[in-house]
């Protein structure tokens, strides 16, 4: 593996400690929820280079996190969009969420202190909507 294909450390302080919400409409900053909306702002902006305008977190019977992330697509992204290539702009987001797994995985584990069973990415672009899910294991 070269230099280039070394994925980022799954640290999660990376996306947990910052505070990535100061310029984002978002939950209040103390919840569970904002601290996940919190995280995966900083994900997007750690990362992608270019974070949400607004993001909220929904959790749903104690288990189903669903983090909604509005707007952040960079600007190659609208440019591809522009000439047609939802395809390929969807295949790259969703590539690259599989690659940063772990580590979003381990900022939600941190976060609610629970083990994260799964995730999953999804993107829509009219409008520009990101949604990271995620399956909490039962409290133990």
């Amino acid at each position: 593996m070269s230099d280039h294909d070394q994925i980022p450390p799954a640290d999660s302080k990376t996306l947990t400690e910052p505070d990535h919400l100061e310029t984002v409409k978002s939950d209040d900053t103390t919840s569970v929820t904002a601290q996940i909306s919190n995280a995966m702002v900083g994900l997007k902006k750690e990362f992608y280079g270019r974070g949400p305008t607004k993001a909220k977190t929904f959790i749903n019977d104690d288990t189903y996190v669903f983090c909604v992330l509005e707007g952040g697509l960079t600007r190659n992204e609208q440019t591809l969009l522009q000439a047609g290539e939802e395809r390929l702009v969807r295949q790259f987001r969703l590539r690259f969420q599989e690659v940063m797994a772990e580590q979003s995985m381990a900022a939600i584990a941190e976060i609610t202190g629970r083990k994260v069973l799964t995730f999953h990415s999804q993107i829509l672009f009219d409008p520009p909507v990101a949604i990271e899910m995620f399956i909490l294991a039962p409290k133990e």
